[in-house]
């Protein structure tokens, strides 16, 4: 006789947590999502505050998150910074990154906080699901109308490269090698954590480390430090 007991994980459905700071988003997120086989909204928030707050206890698989949260202290990109949080507390979320904008500067944050995907707004309801559906499988879904953009700029992009390439040598000679370490992993969308776990240092010197990175190579944003680590990779292959 075959037991029967035990819930068939493959049943269990994918737990949803929504953050936009339009009630009418969300409400009309959470409806089309809720009415979805397969699909459980767990939970959602209006700022980044409640957010961070109510995220861990409701432990979803997937976070639906605004990049834009109105006046939210995180300014333009409060919810990416969110993702960045998330992801630090939680390696195991997921985050899909959803906005009105097409905006090339909040798709390379969203990358570097570790999302893995990044929708706009204008998507309609199917996709929108499909993209749930296919980054709680574990693959990257990206808007396939900026992905390639944003490519580009991460391999060193179409612009004329000749300006900084005399001071990067120098530039990067500045860095120690644990630094050089630390960058290459930052180039690889690594968050804070998971750079402190795979060089077994403390959340905390890593996070010191990359802002002495920064300093060192004059740039104020991590993407920035991505950009020249994939221009270092391209250089010694």
């Amino acid at each position: 006789m075959s037991d029967t007991s035990a819930p068939s994980t493959a049943s269990e459905p994918i737990r949803v947590f929504i953050l936009d700071d339009h009630e009418v988003v969300r409400r009309g997120v959470r409806d089309l999502l809720e009415a979805e086989e397969g699909i459980a909204v767990v939970g959602e928030a209006s700022d980044a505050r409640q957010a961070l707050a109510r995220v861990p206890a409701a432990r979803p698989q997937v976070a639906v998150l605004d990049v834009r949260l109105g006046d939210d202290a995180g300014g333009d990109h409060a919810g990416i910074e969110v993702c960045r949080e998330l992801r630090a507390r939680m390696p195991e979320l997921v985050c899909l990154m959803l906005t009105s904008f097409d905006d090339d500067e909040a798709l390379f944050d969203a990358i570097m906080a570790g999302a893995s995907g990044y929708v706009l707004k204008q998507i309609n309801g199917a996709d929108l699901v499909s993209a749930v559906r296919t980054v709680a499988s574990g693959t990257s879904m990206l808007d396939p109308r900026t992905t390639a953009r944003v490519m580009a700029r991460l391999r060193g992009g179409p612009a004329d490269p000749q300006p900084a390439e005399p001071e990067q040598p120098s530039v990067l000679d500045r860095l120690s090698p644990r630094e050089r370490e630390i960058i290459e992993l930052i180039g690889e969308g690594l968050t804070n954590r998971e750079i402190a776990e795979r060089l077994y240092l403390a959340e905390k010197t890593v996070k010191n480390r990359i802002s002495a990175i920064l300093s060192k190579l004059g740039v104020g944003r991590r993407i920035q430090a991505a950009m020249i680590a994939g221009r270092l990779r391209e250089r010694s292959s």
